[in-house]
């Protein structure tokens, strides 16, 4: 899904303002879930400005490093390629063209399995020298690593990530790739960036970090009682109280703050434990805020750390709530955005075609997954 529907910006305006936050607005972004690919990410509440929001310097008019410059380069260098290989193709005869051909077409094609690059095992040349660098290079270098899979980079992050607690920012640089991160088709990846939001949110993975935070969590003034429903449900996700977050994230999902409500919903999509699938459902078809049975969709379908077996474990109340006349048109669209996005079927938004389609496989069915493409 894609399912991280949120965008900031001053002028397209269709929630509430962050609270006390000097973000500004959020909004949720309609249309197919499944079509959202822009990584959601929590803002810490406070009153200095977000330096991620500065514009960056403009490129000068005559820019050979330009994208579209890049673009007219590749093709260039791909055309003169394959014209060398078609002529070398012409000296050997009809086969030898043949060949080449079909080598180019290989060489243009997008489509099938992933091709492995290398042996994706994190190099000693940059192991030699993670020491060496700051926290801020060290996190950026094996996030980026944790995101392409390369072993050894989750080990090196939980070695190290304690020691990066208050010691490093969300830059640009590293945000883009935490963003990435959260939207990755691996949970160990996300893990990856909760543990490096926890590092730099100066959040101490302690049952003491928590006590601190249950009052605000559950009745502080708006920011800070965001903030904390938030670091609570991370921390949960960490093995930190996961019951007790839980429980503390339950008692605001029906709070007449509609912020209040939406942080908690997130939380229990981030805190990622079987006894939040039930809430998050009920959210998804009783909350009177489209945006947050919005988020409750996002946070079942794909977006948060639910498994794939516990978001399977949705599907039977998803079809009932697909039979539901009484839903509004968007959330029942929701409905079907979420069944496609969890069993990775392409059927039509139909309740009888997804009912026979679940009745003929008995509940065995494989979702369609990147290694199974």
């Amino acid at each position: 899904m894609g399912f991280s529907a949120f965008e900031t910006g001053s002028s397209q305006f269709a929630g509430s303002r962050l609270p006390a936050s000097g973000h500004g607005y959020y909004r949720p972004v309609r249309g197919n879930l499944s079509s959202l690919i822009s990584a959601f990410y929590t803002l810490p509440v406070g009153t200095n400005p977000d330096r991620r929001m500065e514009q960056a310097a403009s490129r000068p008019e005559i820019d050979p490093l330009a994208p579209e410059k890049a673009v007219s380069r590749r093709w260039f260098a791909i055309m003169a390629i394959a014209a060398g290989m078609l002529m070398g193709a012409l000296f050997m005869g009809t086969g030898g063209a043949r060949a080449a051909w079909q080598e180019i077409a290989q060489l243009l094609t997008l489509q099938g399995k992933p091709e492995p690059a290398s042996a994706s095992v994190l190099s000693e040349h940059e192991t030699e020298n993670l020491d060496r660098m700051s926290p801020q290079n060290q996190a950026q270098l094996l996030l980026e690593r944790s995101i392409n899979h390369y072993q050894g980079a989750n080990d090196q992050i939980a070695q190290r990530v304690d020691r990066w607690r208050g010691k490093i920012k969300l830059d640009p640089k590293l945000n883009s790739l935490f963003m990435t991160a959260l939207n990755s088709d691996d949970l160990r990846v996300r893990a990856a960036a909760i543990e490096i939001d926890l590092a730099y949110r100066n959040v101490e993975k302690t049952p003491a970090a928590v006590d601190r935070m249950e009052q605000d969590a559950r009745s502080g003034e708006q920011g800070p009682r965001t903030n904390a429903l938030w670091d609570i449900a991370l921390l949960g996700n960490r093995g930190i109280e996961p019951e007790r977050s839980a429980q503390i994230l339950l008692a605001s999902v029906h709070d007449q703050n509609v912020n209040i409500r939406h942080w908690a919903v997130e939380g229990l999509a981030y805190l990622g434990t079987d006894e939040t699938i039930a809430p998050l459902l009920q959210a998804f078809h009783d909350d009177p805020s489209p945006m947050i049975r919005e988020r409750a969709a996002c946070g079942l379908a794909q977006s948060g750390m639910l498994s794939e077996k516990q978001r399977r474990s949705a599907v039977p109340q998803m079809l009932d709530f697909a039979e539901d006349a009484s839903l509004d048109p968007d959330t029942r669209k929701w409905v079907f955005h979420a069944l496609r996005d969890i069993t990775g079927q392409n059927l039509p938004h139909d309740p009888a075609a997804w009912r026979n389609w679940y009745n003929s496989n008995d509940g065995h069915w494989v979702p369609v997954t990147r290694d199974s493409q």
